[in-house]
């Protein structure tokens, strides 16, 4: 079985079991961005889902490298039916149909929403949706089209267009219910600036998303996906746990030096103000460090982290990594040294140093590969390594033991002295 058929499996076995253990919950904004509609600029088309509601886990879906569409589900129906309309989408890609082609087959599914889009070929939404089509011509004309369907409906940018849709409804519950609609064509206003303004897919994906975050309440990752690059945020912003929301988006995510040599995730980063050397910190915003996760740059730096699921340690350390290279280059030995460092700082934990044979470098795809190994017995820190061996420490405890024996047995020894001299007196 090819590894692009395994990935695809694996999602569906996790979406699959979301749907089993939790209840119905979806995604209520859906955006897909096109800067550069002939795929050459490597952050010329980005995507992404968020929501208020709970169990946001990663509702984007990229399925290789070779075909570059994204899936964005959602809607108000029942969880089995989105999965089911999820899986026909994603055949339909596979078939090269066009991205309304396949978003056309969510009419068949009740209650349902899929977005879905692909660099050069246009993007579509169909089902049940409130969404605006956004076009800006080659001389900077936007035009803004509203779309509002309870099920069946079809919107479409076409291929070789600047532009996007964004989807926006409020979910149940949210205190700021009752704001979609402003918020929806405010935040679709915006992204045609931005996209006429020459601003790359990827960054105007993070500010829509504050945008959306700050005035909707439709505030939990979710995440984000460049579709050139096919960079994600994984599970950034996704909630640990089942029944929990995913990471507030409008709030701080990690504190960071102006040059990003260092920086430090929330809530560790509540304890510096500046960096370790000296250098003053300024605050990330969850929307910002979407956006500069997925714009991938002379200096991006793709971090994959083994070993270890405990919550915190791979953003912490796609942080650490990202510094080091940034500073000393692609270079296992100067990364292990600051992973171990952040280990001694306890920024990281539950894991054992790391040695370079456990740091896989590649330069040319600018990825990082860290194999942690997790500490026995529930340990959060790795034993001290000592500059001498515990045999030798050892050997001093019994001496340092014997000399308090002797120094016991001479007390004694003088105060019988003592005793037996009165007496004689």
């Amino acid at each position: 079985m090819n590894s692009k058929k395994t990935g695809l499996i694996k999602a569906f076995l996790l979406l699959f079991v979301v749907t089993v253990v939790v209840g119905a919950s979806s995604a209520t904004t859906n955006m897909i961005i096109i800067t550069d509609p002939t795929g050459q600029d490597p952050n010329g088309a980005a995507a992404g889902s968020m929501s208020y509601a709970a169990n946001m886990f990663q509702s984007t879906f990229i399925y290789s490298t070779q075909n570059h569409f994204c899936v964005l589900s959602g809607g108000e129906g029942d969880s089995t039916l989105r999965l089911q309309a999820t899986v026909a989408i994603i055949n339909s890609l596979k078939k090269n149909e066009t991205p309304s082609q396949a978003a056309s087959l969510t009419s068949s599914y009740s209650g349902i929403r899929i977005m879905c889009g692909t660099p050069t070929g246009g993007a579509a939404v169909g089902g049940s949706f409130d969404a605006y089509v956004i076009i800006v011509s080659g001389n900077g004309t936007i035009n803004i089209t509203p779309y509002s369907t309870t099920s069946g409906g079809l919107a479409v940018l076409p291929a070789g267009t600047k532009g996007a849709i964004i989807h926006l409804r409020n979910s149940e519950g949210n205190p700021l219910y009752g704001t979609a609609d402003t918020v929806r064509l405010q935040t679709a206003e915006n992204i045609g600036k931005m996209i006429r303004d020459g601003y790359p897919a990827t960054y105007i994906l993070g500010q829509a998303f504050g945008e959306v975050a700050n005035d909707s309440g439709e505030d939990h990752g979710g995440g984000g996906i460049n579709l050139v690059s096919g960079i994600t945020t994984g599970d950034m912003f996704t909630p640990a746990e089942l029944n929990q929301t995913g990471y507030n988006m409008s709030e701080p995510y990690s504190k960071t030096t102006a040059d990003g040599s260092w920086s430090v995730s929330y809530p560790e980063a509540d304890n510096y103000q500046v960096s370790p050397d000296g250098k003053p910190l300024h605050i990330v915003y969850a929307y910002q460090a979407l956006a500069n996760t997925i714009t991938t740059t002379a200096t991006s730096v793709t971090v994959s982290v083994y070993g270890s699921d405990e919550p915190g340690i791979s953003q912490t350390t796609d942080e650490v990594v990202t510094a080091s290279v940034k500073k000393n280059g692609y270079n296992s030995t100067t990364i292990a040294k600051a992973i171990n460092s952040a280990i001694d700082n306890g920024l990281i934990v539950g894991v054992n140093y790391v040695e370079p044979k456990d740091i896989n470098v590649k330069e040319s795809s600018r990825a990082v590969g860290v194999y942690f190994k997790a500490l026995p017995n529930s340990r959060t820190a790795p034993a001290w390594n000592l500059p001498i061996s515990s045999s030798l420490l050892n050997t001093i405890g019994n001496i340092q033991t014997a000399i308090g024996l002797m120094l016991v047995v001479l007390v004694l020894f003088r105060r019988i002295l003592i005793k037996s001299f009165f007496r004689k007196k």
